[in-house]
């Protein structure tokens, strides 16, 4: 049986051969698990994945979320699908043994989601904001905010969503108009309207908690005067009933291309001016509250996206084993039998392509997993505080890179089913679809470009890029033992130098105030960067390979292979394509940011 969802011999490849899964079972943390557990965990994933969440994957895209009497009504499959989810405890997967959860290391967990996500996105995302919306509470929740809302929340009573977009502020969140006026009992009476809130209302759960973003009276201006509130939907009693609803309405629900079957909603707080909320942690500091939110949601869309991308070349892939079509170019009699397409060569472009991509990509989502099981259980405090950089740097490009390149992953998709890939009957124009709104989801790519360039490569003195720099470099020098690894590692080895100048230049340059003129080609920055970082990790994976064929095991000689083509693919003819944006870079390049409103 072919396998729809993701590749099980390249996630275990991953999990066992690159990222050394089994290593975390030596923490005190992760001590009660091995591979045994582990791969329970993940056969547990797939067959959930596959009996309750991918059948309706195109029943959600055909029958979207129907505003009704106020309410938002989703298709029945979902809730089953979910309840699924939830019983078999992936909604805490890598919560404590203590606090419910199956203390799994997020490596794991990640892993896990990963099929949910392939399956299908809209439904997925239910869950995916719970937990997120959770661990906020969590880490800044009163101790009563956690009995009140996060106890529910774990048990999967309560569902969670974040609310900061406004219909006059998107990415600008600075700019909110949503104020929270303090009441004598003290909590808060919140009032303005929220847009493009995931999961703002449905009927899944008993409740629904709102992470939301709002300003106090005597808030200075910008980003400085914003706090973070919990705002329930329903109110919730001293003894952990369900109380009055409270004063948040669902305005209307937004009809979007993709993840058509996860509400997009509108919703008005206060229209009565008795919309209750709860201040979490200090105030005015909400922000970096939610960023904890946001970082946690930036990494998960990244594997979304990654996640729609493997769906789709998956797919192809056997498309292209299955359908004949034409000849070869050496082959003049045409009374022989037709090819199948993967015979083509240009066809095997496009497979290797998304190949290269998403299995890249896939590497980098699941080792920023592995990094934040670092932040948390590595020996000492520097280590984890080394960690935490690392991973703060990686963050832009782990949300941004996927993004953008497992999109194109898609486009190659449809491209190879030829005119059955534009057509509703075959899945892969939906993959595109879905995975179109990812490159907005949680920032823009010009968003994440420019926190990069403009604050992560130079916080914390440089650490996170120092780091990054020297693991390169390690993995380079470790290449050197294979010979047939010498093409692909010199391309690296030379983009990485020429960035580091470019890197230092604009850097400089930032230092010394021209601010717009550095950060006006930023998007092109974080293209380059992550194609550095990409290839560091396609260059990992190429050693991996090399090793495994040194064992000898015929039944993986052909993964093996694969691993090297495609690693070779992407170093050698993704990489060095590179050094075109960073001539612009250098040259400090006007064409975009000199252009003027009135040319156009």
């Amino acid at each position: 049986m072919s396998e729809t969802l993701l590749s099980s011999r390249n996630l275990a490849f991953e999990l066992y051969e690159v990222l050394d899964a089994e290593g975390l079972t030596q923490r005190e943390r992760f001590a009660e698990h091995n591979r045994e557990t582990f791969d329970a965990a993940i056969s547990t994933a797939r067959t959930i994945a596959e009996k309750y969440f991918a059948p309706h994957n195109r029943k959600n895209d055909e029958n979207e979320p129907r505003y009704e009497d106020g309410k938002a009504i989703l298709i029945p499959e979902v809730k089953p699908a979910v309840d699924a989810f939830l019983e078999a405890g992936f909604l805490n997967a890598a919560r404590s043994f203590d606090a419910g959860g199956m203390q799994l290391p997020t490596l794991l967990s990640q892993a896990c989601f990963a099929h949910f996500q392939s399956a299908n996105a809209a439904s997925t995302s239910y869950p995916f904001l719970t937990m997120g919306a959770a661990n906020l509470i969590e880490s800044f929740g009163t101790e009563e905010q956690k009995q009140r809302f996060l106890q529910p929340m774990i048990e999967g009573r309560f569902f969670g969503t974040m609310a900061l977009t406004e219909p006059h502020a998107g990415s600008s969140l600075s700019d909110i108009r949503t104020r929270a006026e303090p009441a004598a009992d003290g909590t808060y009476r919140l009032k303005g309207n929220k847009i493009f809130i995931s999961g703002g209302d449905h009927p899944l759960s008993e409740n629904i908690v709102h992470m939301v973003l709002a300003k106090l009276p005597d808030a200075p201006a910008g980003v400085k005067g914003i706090s973070l509130f919990i705002v329930p939907k329903f109110l919730v009693n001293d003894d952990g009933s369900l109380g009055a609803r409270n004063d948040v309405l669902l305005a209307g629900l937004f009809h979007k291309m993709g993840w058509r079957g996860t509400t997009s909603t509108a919703l008005n707080f206060g229209d009565n001016g008795n919309c209750v909320g709860y201040l979490v942690g200090k105030p005015h500091q909400g922000l970096s509250c939610m960023f904890q939110m946001m970082n946690e949601a930036r990494i998960g869309v990244g594997m979304g996206a990654v996640m729609l991308g493997y769906a789709g070349y998956l797919y192809s892939l056997e498309y292209a084993r299955e359908r004949p079509q034409g000849r070869l170019p050496d082959s003049k009699d045409p009374t022989t039998a037709p090819v199948s397409i993967i015979q083509h060569a240009d066809i095997k472009r496009m497979l290797l392509t998304q190949k290269a991509y998403v299995e890249g990509a896939f590497d980098l989502g699941l080792y920023a997993a592995r990094l934040f099981d670092d932040t948390t259980t590595l020996d000492t405090e520097t280590e984890r505080k080394q960690a935490h950089e690392l991973l703060d740097l990686l963050t832009p490009i782990v949300k941004s890179w996927p993004s953008e390149f497992c999109l194109k992953a898609n486009e190659l998709a449809i491209q190879i089913l030829g005119g059955h890939g534009y057509t509703r009957e075959y899945p892969v124009e939906q993959y595109y679809r879905d995975n179109r709104l990812n490159p907005i989801h949680e920032g823009t790519h010009g968003i994440q470009s420019l926190d990069l360039l403009g604050r992560k490569l130079a916080q914390n003195s440089g650490s996170g890029l120092k780091q990054l720099i020297r693991l390169i470099a390690e993995t380079a020098a470790r290449a050197q033992k294979y010979p047939s690894l010498t093409a692909l590692r010199t391309p690296l080895e030379q983009l990485v130098a020429r960035l580091q100048d470019v890197t230092l230049g604009l850097l400089t340059d930032l230092a010394q105030g021209q601010v717009n003129s550095s950060l006006a080609n930023s998007a092109l920055y974080l293209k380059v960067f992550g194609h550095t970082v990409i290839g560091w990790r396609w260059l990992e994976q190429a050693i991996r390979a090399e090793e495994g064929l040194a064992l000898g095991k015929a039944v993986d000689v052909a993964f093996y292979k694969g691993k090297l083509q495609a690693a070779r693919y992407f170093l050698t003819w993704e990489v060095p394509g590179c050094h075109h944006e960073l001539a612009i870079l250098e040259a400090r390049d006007d064409t975009c940011l000199g252009m003027q409103d009135a040319w156009f």
